[in-house]
């Protein structure tokens, strides 16, 4: 019975066969899995990495699904070199970390990744049942909401949790240089391939002068956080429930980064101006409900003592966070007609929030 990892990582889904899915599965420990014929449709807008929904048929029935998702680094050596951090983030939160916070996200199947990172492959967990959200057309406040206070599960059970520094430390000095030194030349890259109006322009323009101050500030308070937290990379059900994807940016930091990127990129204007403030209460409440559960006697959570205001004032202070991510993400990622569209959305979402929130950012 096959028990070794295999020898090569694909990346193209035409080299996922059902021997390379057997091997990989037995070796995660599905002993009674022998996968015979395998599908794969293309799922999701991943911009970095590729994400397949493969149709299984086994040679008997074994406990794992017909349908599940395969998750792979594709395109050029170059373009896998550049995210293979990322790619590694990723592999390692299903392997290592998911189990300690209470977020929801798929469950995962086996998982394997090439020393570089430049190769992975994940499977996961087929959400059929659910639909994608669209960074584009934006979220309901219902949904955003739902998706903010599944986020405290992330947050709050890992609250100042200093063993998480070990494995993702606070940036560094050195590490703000070599982010300071990617500004300008990532900006320009994106002007390049962007038609922006003067919103837009005056956003870009305060990223590129007060991003460098803004990660080298301490933060008062820290968590694992998502990193690219949006509508594209959850999963809703009818029911109500979600699931949360792509795990390839998780990093240390203020956790309202998540809340503020994900209310000014995946709500429209009017939706923010008019429900932000409630999401944000509930966001809190949740964040305060995990530490009060999670708390022992004697070893109370720091965040039953981060108030309402504290909450909301790292809500506007870490705006910044969405300017970041999509001039870096435009940078990293493959051009395609939707993802220029999407960030050209995201970005003018992004500059009536800056300009409602903290107008002076935009002098």
């Amino acid at each position: 019975m096959t028990t070794h990892l295999p020898a090569e990582i694909p990346t193209d889904i035409s080299n996922v066969t059902p021997d390379w899915l057997t091997a990989l599965l037995r070796a995660r420990g599905y002993d009674d899995a022998q996968v015979v014929e395998v599908d794969a449709t293309p799922v999701g807008t991943g911009q970095m990495a590729s994400s397949f929904r493969l149709a299984l048929r086994y040679a008997t029935p074994c406990r794992l699904p017909d349908t599940m998702v395969a998750k792979l680094a594709t395109g050029p050596a170059a373009q896998r070199e550049f995210g293979s951090g990322a790619f590694r983030n990723e592999v390692r939160f299903y392997r290592e970390l998911v189990s300690t916070f209470r977020v929801p996200t798929p469950a995962v199947f086996a998982t394997i990744c090439s020393d570089s990172g430049s190769e992975f492959v994940l499977l996961l967990e087929d959400i059929a049942d659910g639909r994608q959200g669209d960074q584009i057309a934006g979220c309901s406040a219902d949904e955003v909401r739902s998706v903010a206070v599944a986020a405290a599960g992330l947050h709050g059970p890992r609250w100042d949790d200093t063993t998480l520094l070990d494995d993702f430390p606070l940036p560094t000095p050195d590490d703000c240089d070599v982010m300071e030194s990617l500004l300008d030349p990532m900006t320009d890259v994106f002007r390049s391939r962007f038609t922006l109006n003067a919103a837009q322009s005056s956003v870009v323009d305060w990223l590129v002068r007060d991003a460098g101050p803004w990660i080298r500030t301490p933060a008062e308070h820290f968590a694992l956080i998502h990193g690219d937290l949006r509508a594209d990379n959850v999963m809703l059900r009818g029911d109500g429930s979600l699931s949360i994807l792509d795990w390839q940016t998780i990093t240390t930091g203020n956790p309202l980064r998540d809340i503020a990127f994900l209310l000014a990129t995946s709500l429209t204007p009017d939706d923010r101006r008019v429900h932000e403030r409630r999401i944000v209460t509930d966001y809190h409440h949740a964040l305060r409900a995990w530490g009060a559960a999670l708390s022992t006697p004697g070893n109370q959570s720091s965040v039953l003592d981060y108030t309402f205001d504290d909450c909301w004032r790292d809500y506007v202070d870490n705006l910044i966070q969405a300017p970041l991510i999509i001039v870096f993400g435009a940078a990293a990622a493959q051009p395609t007609d939707r993802g220029d569209t999407m960030f050209s959305v995201m970005l003018e979402r992004t500059a009536a929030a800056v300009a409602d929130l903290d107008p002076e950012r935009l002098r």
